[in-house]
Parts: C-alpha cells; sequence; structure tokens
C-alpha cells in the first residue's frame, strides 16, 4: 500500500486549499483512508476519514463544516478541501489507511503512512 500527499502551501486566513492523497496497492475490498495533521510538538490530529465500503465520512469537531473529503475513483485520490483556513490550521498534513469496513480518527488504528503535506496559514 502506498499514499502520497499533495498540495500542501500558503494560504492567508479565511482562505481555502485543497490538498490531495494519492493511494494504491489496497488488496482487500475493505479499507478506510484519513487525514491527520500535525502541529509542531504535538501529537497527531486524526480530522477526516472515509470509508470505502459505502463512503461514510467521519470528521473531527475542529474542521467539521469547513473541510470536505471527496473521491476520485476513476484515479484513486482523496481530496480535502479546507475553507475558511485560520492559523490554528497550520500543521504537515498525512493521509493513511486502515483495514476494515470503517474509518475512525485515531491514529494507531492506521497501518499505512504517507509523506506529509505542509499547510501553513498566515494571519
Amino acid at each position: 500500500v502506498q499514499l502520497q500527499a499533495s498540495g500542501g502551501g500558503s494560504v492567508q486566513a479565511g482562505g481555502s486549499l485543497t490538498i490531495s492523497c494519492a493511494f494504491s496497492g489496497f488488496t482487500m475490498s475493505y479499507y478506510g483512508i484519513g487525514w491527520f495533521r500535525q502541529h509542531p510538538g504535538k501529537e497527531r490530529e486524526g480530522i477526516a476519514c472515509v470509508s470505502s465500503s459505502d463512503g461514510w465520512t467521519e470528521y473531527s469537531d475542529s474542521v467539521r463544516g469547513r473541510y470536505t473529503l471527496s473521491r476520485d475513483d476513476k484515479e484513486d485520490i482523496l481530496h480535502l478541501q479546507m475553507n475558511n483556513l485560520q492559523p490554528e490550521d497550520t500543521a504537515t498534513y498525512f493521509c493513511a489507511s486502515m483495514w476494515g469496513a470503517s474509518c475512525r480518527l485515531n491514529s494507531w488504528e492506521y497501518q499505512y503512512w504517507g509523506r506529509g503535506t505542509l499547510v501553513t496559514v498566515s494571519s
């Protein structure tokens, strides 16, 4: 399994940015893909995930209503659209995958991780 996050960059507060996760190599039918972020000096935080079995999504309280997942099934890419970004959203964002028919936001449940992409929001 391989995952690669991309699309990070710098944006001003109130702006929007879309980051993407290209994934491949899944051999099981059911899996979840999650987005996590890590602020310097802090633990990794689960913010959004989607289940392959039924498309069910979950968002953390910190991003719900501002971030939206969308999947390009043709290209096997998961996008995370981030709106109304704030300086506290500045972090390195990672995508990861877990086996199972659902997804959760606990990092310890994920088996495969991609490299992160840095998002910087200036005030």
